[in-house]
């Protein structure tokens, strides 16, 4: 081991990384090095963790209330639809004409419902997956992979 340095006059003193590097072996520095590494990551871990379970918490109260709204527009479609099967059967007469304007109605909704799922095909086959995480793990580096004998 070598003794610390002294200030001289016109340099700074010297800083407790400094002391501490001129005082240790590499291999206690590297162990050093090694041990910030671990804790630094495990925190980064657990710093995702939190993060990630804020924001499912956030999406979930977000997600039940586009469920709300959905359960809610579906209650105006139906009685939207009531009111005009019934409004048709009214303009048509007695009779048949609520038969009728019930099959409008039902008519209209079969193609409401086909053009929706054409569209939703169509978007449906877009999807590609995770084609950028998929590129980018193909470019980390063999030596980071693990080796063959390790699994």
């Amino acid at each position: 081991m070598t003794e610390p340095r002294h200030t001289e006059p016109g340099h700074l003193p010297a800083t407790p990384a400094e002391i501490k590097a001129e005082n240790s072996s590499l291999g206690d520095l590297l162990g050093d090095v090694s041990r910030d590494l671990s804790v630094l990551m495990r925190q980064e871990l657990e710093l995702a963790k939190a993060e990630a379970k804020e924001s499912a918490t956030r999406a979930g109260k977000g997600a039940g209330m586009f469920a709300g709204a959905g359960i809610a527009a579906h209650f105006v479609l139906l009685f939207l639809s009531i009111a005009l099967w019934w409004g048709l059967g009214e303009a048509m007469g007695e009779g048949s004409g609520f038969v009728w304007s019930a099959i409008i109605v039902a008519v209209i909704w079969a193609i409401i419902a086909a053009i929706l799922a054409a569209v939703g095909k169509k978007k449906m086959e877009t999807v590609r997956g995770l084609p950028r995480t998929t590129e980018s793990v193909k470019k980390i580096p063999d030596t980071l992979k693990p080796s063959e004998e390790a699994r």
